[in-house]
């Protein structure tokens, strides 16, 4: 048995966080969309009770608990989950690529302010880089086993 990884840890904590403010959004409306820079026209399908911004949050949410529970596995909280060392490594890096790829993500989503771009591009690239610390100091634990 291995101590638990504080840095993996944070990262699971901060995915429930925000699979919480993704939740939030689709309990709450397009206030909350607004509030957190989802744009105007997400805003409103949610306020004309369209299913696209619940389809695409609720997937936004499924991916981030996932994750969370990942972080956990990796850090020792709890069983190890099958595929657990490659999971962490491509969950740290699809969050730093979002991190820096937003200038051109950007063009493709017009409507979402340059604070959302900011703020949620900071907070990928800040959760990327915990479990991607985290990974790393846990390679010898998670090793190259699969657990089934």
């Amino acid at each position: 048995m291995h101590s638990t990884n504080k840095y993996l840890i944070a990262a699971a904590i901060r995915c429930f966080a925000a699979a919480l403010a993704h939740l939030g959004c689709i309990v709450f409306g397009g206030d909350w969309y607004r509030f957190f820079g989802a744009g105007e026209q997400m805003a409103r399908m949610a306020e004309q009770g369209l299913w696209y911004p619940t389809i695409v949050t609720s997937v936004i949410v499924f991916i981030l608990l996932v994750w969370s529970v990942y972080a956990l596995s990796g850090a020792g909280v709890i069983l190890r989950l099958p595929f657990t060392k490659i999971a962490l490594i491509l969950i740290a890096g699809i969050l730093i690529i979002r991190g820096v790829s937003f200038v051109g993500l950007m063009q493709m989503f017009p409507e979402n302010s340059l604070t959302f771009w900011l703020v949620s591009s900071g907070i990928c690239l800040f959760i990327g880089s915990l479990f991607a610390v985290g990974s790393w100091q846990q390679r010898s634990a998670i090793g190259n086993k699969i657990s089934l």
